[in-house]
């Protein structure tokens, strides 16, 4: 995949947790447009997708609840999101660890 093509499925996703912090998006629908991804997440390595499907999953059950649950909250969870797309396009841009902190 190309780095024009990649910046550009980036910035939807990006654009997808926005809609979905302006309550524009359900956070279903926004795990269903990570997931989607396929081809993207092909190009990570295995720990990436794991690290996505455990906060989607933690997503998806914190929107059951209409208030924060003690257990996942819904804000650090949406930037829990936000962090793995910004570490997920360093890794595929670098080739190599994406650096942590």
């Amino acid at each position: 995949m190309c780095d024009a093509l990649t910046a550009k499925i980036f910035a939807r996703l990006r654009a997808a947790l926005d809609e979905h912090r302006a309550g524009e998006l359900p956070a279903a629908e926004l795990a269903q447009t990570l997931r989607g991804e396929t081809a993207l997440l092909a190009q990570l390595p295995p720990r990436y997708t794991q690290a996505l499907e455990e906060i989607l999953l933690r997503l998806e059950s914190a929107a059951l609840f209409s208030e924060e649950s003690c257990s996942f909250s819904q804000r650090d969870l949406v930037e829990a999101l936000a962090d793995w797309l910004q570490r997920a396009q360093q890794q595929l841009q670098t080739g190599g660890e994406a650096k942590t902190g």
